[in-house]
């Protein structure tokens, strides 16, 4: 009788003498949400379909980043009671983390109890995306960039100044400085080391222009792969810096005064050998292909924009003059641009989008950005219009992306372009629970009405 091989993971974590193992998934809002599994319930919860998986309460796809339960989705809710959900972890996510006693560390994904994709789970959202691009024939590359700022601030210290006036941990506006690389150089240095060692490899970090702010590029990789190092990224990133005193923030827009956080996304196709992008022969060194795809991204990514623009902040970095590109527009290596097409070599030939915010679930924007681009491949989009050069110059009359989450969620919610990729029950529950995050805000009364009114009115 064959013996079914034993994941290395999962044979490794048995060998080791862990006595725990770390666990995490991600829920609506990108945060990841997980605990502590004795080694023995671990390798319970590990073993293959139909016996593998836990029970995870499904409340993480009823509440917000503040533990608030909604009360205007279906899927999850007081409704139901929010029983368990099962999660199966991917023994391919096989981690330590270097700044926990190198406990063993997975990532898991939600599945209905028959084995199939949990429909709101971020992780499984993307994998619908990207098996449709592998039945396409094609294989997803990508690469994400982060911008965020770095705050002298514990949670006991940013309770007890009510959110207001956070302490940058360098002053100026000092992007690619050198020294100031060196005033948190312990922090810095633990970035680039210890997320290495997290098997979040980073290809490039710097100080942006900036109070505090930096920016690191996480190398290019398989689709999936790359989004699971960007999630893990920003919680890797906030937990370094609980060691140092300092308190990033992922935020897309903190302040008024300083430019928005940026989270672009880097894409390319593949065959499994080539990169598909790149046709020596054409002018621009774009392949036909990589013009259908740019093409599906300019026509459609605005209906998936609450996938990438997720909180009412988000809107507040679309501001004129401030790097974030405010409109649907492509340029040849023009950072003003929406859509950077980086074209010349075969290998470096790829479509940076610019449009995301540092605030993105990575797994919702990596699927809204290849999901838009694999429309213009299925449908043979041509690219029309011509690129931009300058600051939307030739972009006169393509109009601005909306200032708010209500509009772009109603967009979004009225798609059949985002329900033929992401389903209806995703585009159904992510719609409501955006609703809710406006409902929040505009329920909320600010420090800006209070300084505006309090006195004067």
């Amino acid at each position: 009788m064959a013996h079914t091989r034993e994941h290395p993971a999962l044979a490794a974590v048995r060998t080791s003498g862990a006595r725990k193992v770390k666990v995490a998934v991600s829920d609506i809002d990108g945060i990841l949400r997980g605990k502590l599994l004795h080694v023995d319930k671990f390798l319970g919860a590990a073993q293959p379909h139909p016996k593998g998986g836990f029970g995870f309460c499904d409340v993480v796809f009823g509440w917000d980043s503040h533990d608030q339960c909604y009360d205007n989705t279906q899927v999850t809710g007081w409704q139901h009671g929010f029983p368990d959900a099962l999660a199966r972890l991917d023994l391919d996510t096989a981690r330590h983390v270097p700044w926990d006693g190198d406990v063993p560390f997975f990532l898991g994904e939600f599945v209905n109890t028959d084995g199939s994709p949990y429909p709101v789970c971020p992780r499984q959202t993307l994998k619908r995306v990207l098996a449709r691009a592998e039945k396409l024939g094609f294989r997803a590359m990508a690469g994400m960039e982060f911008e965020w700022f770095n705050f002298a601030e514990t949670p006991q210290t940013w309770a007890a100044k009510q959110g207001v006036g956070p302490t940058t941990i360098t002053p100026g506006m000092f992007g690619y400085s050198l020294l100031r690389m060196g005033d948190h150089r312990g922090f810095f240095n633990a970035l680039m080391d210890e997320m290495a060692a997290f098997g979040v490899p980073i290809e490039g970090l710097h100080t942006e222009t900036g109070p505090g702010v930096y920016e690191a590029a996480i190398a290019f990789s398989e689709a999936l792969e790359a989004a699971d190092r960007a999630i893990l990224f920003k919680t890797g990133a906030k937990e370094i810096g609980k060691r140092f005193g300092i308190m990033p923030s992922f935020m897309a827009k903190w302040s008024q005064q300083y430019p928005g956080c940026s989270g672009h996304i880097h894409q390319s196709l593949s065959d499994g050998k080539s990169n598909l992008f790149f046709d020596a022969k054409s002018k621009r060194a774009m392949s036909q292909l990589f013009e259908s795809y740019l093409a599906g991204q300019v026509v459609c990514l605005m209906e998936f924009a609450p996938m990438f623009w997720p909180t009412v902040n988000s809107y507040k970095r679309l501001v004129d003059g401030f790097w974030a590109p405010v409109k649907p527009t492509w340029g040849l290596d023009n950072r003003t641009a929406s859509f950077r097409v980086i074209a010349g070599s075969p290998k470096g030939t790829r479509l940076e989008t610019r449009c995301p915010g540092a605030d993105v679930n990575p797994y919702l924007a990596m699927a809204a950005v290849i999901a838009a681009g694999l429309h213009g491949v299925e449908n043979g989009l041509k690219l029309t219009a011509p690129p931009i050069t300058g600051t939307n110059e030739g972009a006169e009359h393509i109009a601005r992306a909306p200032r708010s989450l209500l509009r772009t969620t109603r967009i979004f919610k009225q798609s059949a372009i985002a329900r033929d990729w992401f389903g209806d029950t995703f585009v159904d529950h992510f719609a409501a629970t955006r609703e809710w995050e406006h409902r929040q805000w505009q329920d909320a009364v600010t420090d800006w009405e209070l300084k505006r009114y309090f006195e004067i009115i």
